[in-house]
């Protein structure tokens, strides 16, 4: 099969990390060639050894995923970065692919994908995990996250910052009814039961710190 594809790992989870480690080394054409459960130590691997594909989790301790592949890109490495991570939240999607990551894989996929990935992303071709497509074309439309408009986002910041429909109408300059309605019609497009469930919907999301 030609040339052997270099990877390294960078996952702070040992278990995950061995799984897809015995997996890659089980392919004919690919070989791990170094482990890292930091954002850091990731950084030097990369350096010292040049891989042909990174596989970088988006939620490293110290420097995460997203600042590891932009430095990356700072330094000029030429290393293909395959963004995996347990989420497809906007800003590790979003942060991943304007740092130049060729793929977005969710740990849910199975081995074969991820196998298929890597291999991909030697050649410089993307795989996107499905859920991930669906949400990049919305992003692409400007469709805000959950469906919310601009103005129903702003109120769902504010109300999970913990003010009141009153206190969101006043910063809003809007009505008490407007700010009523658009708080309602907010927990009915997320399903939410509660403005706390609101609240760690967006949260969850990065839309408030």
């Amino acid at each position: 099969m030609g040339e052997v594809i270099r990877v390294l790992l960078a996952d702070d989870h040992p278990a995950l990390r061995m799984g897809i480690r015995v997996l890659l080394d089980q392919a004919p054409d690919v070989e791990v060639v170094g482990e890292a459960e930091s954002g850091e130590e990731a950084l030097a691997l990369i350096e010292a050894l040049a891989p042909d594909v990174a596989v970088l989790d988006c939620q490293l301790p110290g420097m995460g995923g997203v600042e590891v592949a932009q430095e990356m890109a700072r330094r000029g490495l030429a290393v293909r970065v395959l963004a995996l991570s347990a989420y497809d939240y906007e800003q590790y999607v979003q942060g991943m692919l304007a740092a130049g990551a060729v793929g977005y894989l969710l740990k849910e996929e199975a081995p074969g994908v991820i196998l298929a990935a890597v291999r991909g992303a030697a050649r410089g071709e993307g795989y996107f995990s499905p859920k991930v497509v669906v949400k990049v074309t919305a992003w692409a439309r400007r469709e805000r996250p959950g469906g919310l408009t601009e103005r129903e986002m702003e109120v769902l910041r504010l109300a999970a910052q913990g003010l009141s429909n009153k206190e969101i109408a006043q910063t809003l300059s809007i009505s008490a009814r407007t700010a009523d309605f658009h708080v309602s019609n907010i927990l009915k497009k997320l399903g939410a039961a509660s403005r706390v469930e609101a609240a760690v919907w967006a949260k969850e999301r990065g839309i408030v710190p």
